[in-house]
């Protein structure tokens, strides 16, 4: 009883939130993680490097090479190089100061916000813009920055989804001149019994490694988002 007694003439216990507000901050980050997926395809150059990479493959008639996780490496390591500057603006005005204790989560989400709406309006084609403002029904605002991202992300996607499209189509057509070009050697010297297929990959492979093919690829892919 003599220890009941004692406590009850104690000072009032007082709980510090800091241990709290750290928590609730891990959660937070945690949570945002389990998105991340989600994230880097909607919002990030993910989408559009790894399509491209996917219609080379297939247009050098090799589905299998290079593997898929040598595709998944290369296409995040130059999401990484692209988003590089973003994700730094995000987290020096938005996520660092937060975790300081220095603003509010709503005036982080409004800071890093700011940064992604930039990029994904960057590389949005206003025609895309426009046609999820029509069927949203929504007033088209007059400055870029209040554009939501409810509208932002859908529109960027089907932009990324076209030019992704239209660089695998340039990807395609000469190395498509190259297997017509071997089938018609082939059919004129009556080698019918040739697959034109095991021709034209070595001539495809070796035309795409003389002209330099994954340092230009590279290049063109990076520089898109310029």
């Amino acid at each position: 009883m003599n220890w009941l007694v004692l406590g009850a003439t104690e000072a009032p216990l007082q709980v510090s939130v800091g241990g709290g507000s750290s928590a609730v901050k891990l959660f937070l980050l945690l949570t945002a993680l389990s998105f991340a997926t989600g994230a880097l395809i909607s919002i990030t150059s993910f989408t559009r490097i790894v399509i491209v990479m996917s219609f080379l493959r297939q247009a050098l008639g090799t589905p299998q090479l290079p593997p898929n996780q040598v595709i998944m490496a290369l296409s995040l390591a130059l999401t990484a190089f692209v988003m590089a500057p973003t994700f730094s603006k995000v987290h020096t005005e938005a996520i660092g100061p937060y975790l300081d204790d220095q603003i509010s989560g709503k005036e982080a989400y409004d800071r890093g916000s700011g940064p992604v709406l930039q990029f994904l309006l960057k590389q949005t084609r206003p025609d895309d813009l426009r046609l999820f403002y029509e069927m949203s029904g929504s007033e088209r605002p007059t400055r870029a920055d209040e554009v939501p991202l409810t509208i932002a992300v859908p529109a960027f996607m089907v932009s990324e989804l076209t030019t992704a499209f239209r660089m695998g189509l340039f990807l395609f057509i000469p190395l498509l001149l190259v297997d017509l070009f071997v089938s018609a050697i082939l059919m004129s010297l009556g080698l019918m019994m040739v697959p034109p297929t095991l021709v034209s990959l070595t001539l495809k492979v070796g035309i795409f490694l003389l002209a330099d093919g994954w340092h230009l690829l590279v290049q063109s892919l990076v520089r898109s988002f310029s």
